[in-house]
């Protein structure tokens, strides 16, 4: 059996490309059942996030490639009503080792927007985990993904490829967990309920934080962020009486003039009897004045200090994807040994059928012919004759044909398989 990908992903095709072909959880099922009727596949898995969607596929060794090939992408373009001729130049298809490294690489984050983010391996786990629950999983594919998961937990446990900040989000959070140890004790301010703010109240949330402030221009579009972490809601000119109640405040608006100025800080920290505080300003303009960084007690950090940490930090990671490539080597060779070794048994359990096969055949002959008076010498004779001319056969035709194609390689392992000595 072999393995093959078919996949698009954010090299290869724009966001308006991969949300047509993308497998929801709702379609997802319905996708794995009408792709594992096909004739070609033994199983298939589906992994679908925002920037790939990658179907795994494994195949009985002698299947015609390039009709499944094209059997599967004609498949995708029904099951999604698209016309798949658009998507030619963003398919990839991976087969074999390429096909297996590609995998391993998927789920150790090193084929991700950015490198070594942790989310995809669960991603890849959830989506093995459905083709399982559905009973689209080939032998291959159960030993493959079992090895998917054990390399990216030796790439994690053996490298640094998640050990650095790699986003501006979560940089501001791992400042803040840093800066402040007892997090049930804290209180924060989100400013601005836009996508930055709400990409990090999502970090901040298992954090467990005592009370946040979600502080914004209209209270409806602060009301969803507020749900999500169970947040209270204030205006922003609400600020300067609630800032003395809060730790950290992370903002993020599109103001043109600072939100939060000098002198309102001074007067939170005498309401606050000088208990520090830490201002994460990603707004471009700033939210935050600058000059607050004259004063004792106060942490600030902007955009262009949490960008230098990530650039540093992805630097560091793309040398541990590196390291990463050598692990991925050498594993999947070893997978790609199982599965040359599989087919080698699969193939001798076969020969071995044949030749029990063949014997049976003239055991039954032998028998019927002893039953109906043929001398027991002579039935003995022509049993071995035969059983003997008949597997001997195709090794014999596999013998010469080596030889008259010139083909000396196989000449000698076929020689040496079946015992022969040069003279």
């Amino acid at each position: 059996m072999s393995i093959t990908i078919l996949g698009v992903n954010h090299k290869t095709a724009p966001l308006s490309l991969r949300e047509k072909i993308a497998f929801t959880n709702e379609i997802v099922d319905k996708a794995l059942y009408s792709l594992y009727q096909h004739p070609l596949v033994e199983g298939c898995v589906i992994v679908s996030t925002c920037n790939r969607t990658e179907i795994y596929l494994s195949y009985e060794h002698d299947t015609d490639f390039l009709k499944l090939k094209q059997s599967v992408e004609i498949w995708l373009g029904q099951f999604h009503h698209v016309d798949i001729a658009q998507y030619q130049n963003a398919i990839y298809w991976y087969e074999g080792r390429q096909a297996v490294e590609h995998l391993m690489s998927v789920a150790s984050g090193i084929d991700s927007m950015i490198i070594g983010e942790p989310q995809i391996l669960g991603q890849v786990k959830t989506a093995y985990m459905q083709a399982q629950k559905n009973h689209c999983l080939s032998l291959t594919l159960e030993k493959l993904f079992q090895k998917i998961f054990h390399v990216a937990k030796t790439v994690r446990s053996e490298t640094n490829i998640g050990a650095n900040t790699a986003s501006v989000a979560y940089a501001a959070c791992l400042i803040a967990r840093n800066l402040f140890t007892d997090t049930p004790q804290l209180n924060v301010m989100l400013v601005g309920a836009g996508e930055t703010i709400e990409l990090i109240s999502r970090y901040l949330k298992p954090h467990g934080f005592n009370h946040v402030i979600v502080a914004n221009r209209t209270r409806e579009k602060a009301l969803k962020l507020a749900s999500l972490i169970d947040a209270e809601i204030i205006s922003l000119p609400d600020i300067a009486n609630r800032l003395k109640d809060v730790d950290i405040v992370i903002s993020s608006t599109a103001s043109p003039l600072p939100i939060i100025g000098k002198g309102m800080v001074e007067r939170t920290l005498l309401a606050r009897n000088n208990r520090k505080m830490l201002f994460i300003d990603l707004a471009v303009p700033r939210d935050v004045e600058e000059e607050i960084n004259q004063l004792n007690h106060v942490h600030l950090y902007t955009i262009d200090d949490l960008q230098k940490t990530v650039e540093s930090n992805l630097q560091q990671r793309s040398i541990a994807a590196k390291q990463a490539q050598y692990i991925i080597q050498e594993q999947a060779e070893q997978f790609i040994d199982w599965l040359k070794a599989r087919q080698a048994v699969n193939f001798v359990k076969q020969y071995r059928n044949n030749a029990e096969h063949i014997k049976k055949e003239l055991e039954y002959k032998a028998l019927n012919a002893i039953k109906q008076g043929a001398n027991i010498d002579e039935v003995f004779a022509e049993f071995s004759h035969k059983l003997t001319n008949k597997l001997i056969h195709a090794p014999t035709q596999t013998l010469l044909q080596a030889a008259t194609h010139d083909c000396d390689d196989c000449f000698k392992v076929l020689s040496k398989g079946l015992g022969l000595k040069e003279h």
